[in-house]
């Protein structure tokens, strides 16, 4: 499913118009985005926890030279899923 899917689905259970629904969506999204860019995590009960994750930095092999090379550590966005949302898929 792509956003925009997701958006009619939406309007389709809640019976608001496209427009706000996408609103509300995109609103969402920044919200977590900026939160996550804080560092922070967005804990939303039963469906799951947003948070950020540290990677070490590593080493890795270039697969077209075969030369190993240092693989930099970063943050990268993380999402574990809440026990209702896991007894939803597993039904």
């Amino acid at each position: 499913m792509n956003k925009a899917l997701l958006v009619e689905q939406i309007a389709k259970v809640t019976k608001l118009p496209k427009s706000t629904c996408k609103a509300a969506l995109e609103g969402f999204i920044s919200v977590i985005g900026q939160a996550l860019k804080k560092e922070k995590s967005v804990v939303l009960t039963g469906f799951g926890t947003f948070s950020v994750m540290k990677r070490k930095t590593r080493m890795g092999v270039n697969p077209a030279t075969r030369q190993k090379m240092k693989i930099m550590g970063k943050k990268v966005p993380k999402f574990k899923a809440g026990k209702a949302l896991k007894d939803l898929v597993a039904q």
